[in-house]
């Protein structure tokens, strides 16, 4: 199925789900123009490189059914249907639907679905105007679960950081920060390579600690604390020695 040249031009962008005709709920949200709500099935069936996506879609053709495409949204311009597209994920995500997005939807994090006391912690922490020289500054964005509480927050600090060996030495704390908010720190008792590669596949070494929850003297100096002031806008390093 395909839309018209005249139904792509009155549509222009949209927000769209695809559904699971099993059980009648999404399985993936995206936004886009044009036919792109079927490039997905197509992609299933003429790519073989697996995904949660592709392999749902699999599972519902090898089924003899058809995924259901649902326009949500249209009419859309483009940074409108981003912030649908985001809030939709959000959403779905937060009450359990189990959705195949790779990725969360567009400033999930910087302005994306929160608590009421999530957003009074964003809007009114005090902020942190330094840390220690022998702290390390983690931000946990992209490792954290959502919602799996101290285990998962020291799971998402724990590992794997560039970091430079002779610096490791020296740092004693690791500060868990998750929306611009210190959440916990961390007291390290040592650290341990691990081995990863980069985006082009070549070998590299990254860096992981183990550690317990610092004593209550050290937390209380950094407990949520804002350090949204001095996040850089766009930054993808998620280490900070200093504010």
């Amino acid at each position: 199925m395909r839309f018209d040249e005249n139904t792509s031009l009155k549509l222009q962008y949209y927000v769209y789900a695809l559904i699971d005709p099993r059980d009648k709920k999404p399985f993936y949200i995206g936004k886009g123009k044009d036919n792109r709500v079927f490039h997905h099935l197509e992609c299933a069936l003429e790519n073989p490189t697996a995904s949660d996506k592709y392999e749902k879609i699999w599972e519902i053709v090898n089924s003899g059914l058809s995924v259901t495409h649902v326009i949500i949204k249209h009419g859309l311009t483009g940074k409108t249907a981003l912030q649908v597209e985001s809030s939709l994920i959000d959403y779905s995500i937060y009450f359990g639907h189990k959705l195949t997005n790779a990725v969360l939807g567009h400033n999930s994090i910087e302005n994306g679905l929160m608590s009421s006391g999530e957003v009074v912690q964003k809007y009114s922490a005090p902020k942190l105007e330094k840390i220690d020289s022998n702290c390390v500054l983690i931000n946990i964005n992209k490792t954290y679960k959502r919602g799996s509480r101290m285990t998962g927050i020291y799971q998402a600090t724990k590992e794997a950081w560039v970091i430079g060996k002779n610096k490791i030495s020296t740092i004693k704390y690791a500060l868990a920060e998750y929306r611009g908010l210190v959440v916990e720190v961390f007291e390290i008792s040592d650290w341990y390579p691990v081995n990863t590669t980069d985006k082009h596949g070549k070998p590299k070494v990254r860096w992981g600690f183990n550690g317990v929850v610092a004593p209550i003297q050290i937390r209380q100096e950094y407990i949520n604390m804002s350090v949204a002031h001095v996040k850089v806008q766009g930054s993808s390093n998620p280490i900070r020695y200093t504010l």
